[in-house]
């Protein structure tokens, strides 16, 4: 797909839109990281489904030519979305095995009931 010309203002529209963008989730991601460290998960389907929509944004602005500047701005929002990436994954995960081990008792529990006739 050729690139398109856009005008001075249109295209610092689009830096300001991206930067926007990444910082939005670099706030994101920070926030979903404080709920985790505190075991507040009630909130985090929430921010993951904001989340997913900001990505797709920049996704949908696409490959834009940044100044120097611009470029390492955004470059410490990238690594600063990774770390705390990084740390939810790492906080959601054993949640998430707990979680999987008491459903799978309870399905135990559940066949169990049922091969012996008991009321679930």
């Amino acid at each position: 797909m050729p690139a398109i010309e856009l005008s001075q203002p249109e295209a610092a529209a689009v830096h300001q839109e991206l930067i926007r963008c990444y910082r939005e989730l670099a706030s994101t991601m920070s926030l979903m990281a404080a709920l985790t460290r505190a075991g507040d998960w009630l909130r985090l389907p929430e921010l993951e489904a904001r989340s997913a929509v900001l990505v797709e944004r920049i996704k949908a602005v696409g490959t834009v030519a940044l100044d120097a500047e611009q470029r390492a701005h955004v470059c410490s929002l990238i690594e600063r979305i990774q770390a705390d990436q990084t740390e939810v994954s790492e906080r959601v995960k054993p949640q998430l095995d707990m979680l999987l081990a008491k459903m799978a008792q309870l399905q135990r529990r559940s066949d169990l009931d049922k091969a012996y006739g008991l009321p679930h």
